[in-house]
């Protein structure tokens, strides 16, 4: 009778560890992401306890990813993606690149640039305000990777994991962020369109343009068609500035740089000039990224020195 409880409480006890760690490691693998087997070793070494394992396989994965991104380092990335998101007051447009278009339509770059593009939104949000109608802001590769996520690591932190999983170099290129106050409308649109992720939207080109009504009569659906119009156009007719009306325009309207002066993309009968003029709103500032563009420059300026206020 002794020998039978004492199996008895011996296949008891085994049980209840086995389902626990059952248990463990399915909660494990769902939060992770990571594979069977380096979620149970993870579970091994730390006695099930899933906060020290979830951190421990952490760290071995950034290890990985630091060393991988190291040996990659280097080698040329003219693929990738843009990112633009915007509020009522902010606005980003954000560049990462990496090697081959495979690469760009992955899954986990794709949420990179998700989350680069929301945490640079977050510092735009909590950058000091400007009382000016508009602050521009540039920042570099080396700023962006310097610019802390959610969960408190840095977006080169995440990059690496990122080159690590899949095996390519990425980089951090460039990013703008649009500040605005006193009534001016900011929209923001990217090429190709319908690629998504929450708020941020995704293609290999993308802008920002910031509106305002020169008579206040505008609803926000109003600028809001406005404004994605003029936005398409940026993206897909490259002007390099605003322009006067006083500027002569180009004798070849395939070379006009003036974006006033340009026919405009959705109804070529008309001159952006004349759009403007008939819904009686002006251009601001516009902004507009192409993926791979040599010039790590916003308009004629280096990058790290672009902070304006109008």
């Amino acid at each position: 009778m002794i020998i039978v409880r004492n199996l008895s409480r011996y296949f008891h006890t085994t049980a209840t560890t086995m389902a626990v760690e059952k248990t463990a490691l399915a909660s494990l693998r769902k939060k992770t992401g990571y594979t069977f087997a380096n979620c149970k070793k993870a579970l091994e070494i730390h006695n099930n306890d899933l906060t020290k394992a979830e951190g421990w396989l952490r760290e071995q994965a950034q290890a990985l990813g630091w060393s991988k991104a190291t040996k990659l380092e280097g080698r040329q990335t003219t693929q990738g993606l843009i990112g633009v998101t915007f509020d009522n007051n902010n606005g980003v447009i954000v560049e990462v690149n990496c090697e081959t278009d495979f690469v760009a339509r992955n899954k986990e770059f794709q949420e990179m640039v998700q989350e680069a593009t929301e945490v640079c939104m977050h510092y735009a949000r909590n950058n000091p305000k400007s009382t000016k109608n508009i602050m521009k802001i540039g920042l570099d590769g080396n700023q962006l990777k310097s610019l802390k996520t959610e969960d408190g690591t840095t977006l080169a932190d995440k990059l690496a994991l990122m080159i690590g999983n899949v095996g390519e170099n990425a980089t951090l290129k460039r990013a703008v962020c649009l500040k605005v106050n006193n009534g001016i409308y900011l929209e923001g649109y990217a090429h190709p369109s319908g690629n998504t992720k929450g708020n941020v939207h995704l293609g290999r080109l993308g802008g920002l343009v910031a509106l305002k009504s020169l008579d206040n009569s505008h609803s926000e659906e109003n600028l809001q068609e406005i404004g994605k119009g003029l936005c398409q156009h940026i993206v897909g007719m490259a002007p390099k500035q605003i322009g006067k009306i006083t500027d002569e325009p180009s004798e070849n309207k395939e070379e006009e740089l003036s974006l006033i002066h340009q026919e405009y993309l959705l109804d070529d009968s008309l001159k952006i000039k004349d759009v403007l003029e008939e819904n009686k709103v002006e251009v601001i500032d516009f902004q507009r990224f192409e993926c791979g563009e040599i010039h790590n420059t916003v308009g004629d300026q280096p990058l790290e020195l672009v902070e304006t206020c109008q």
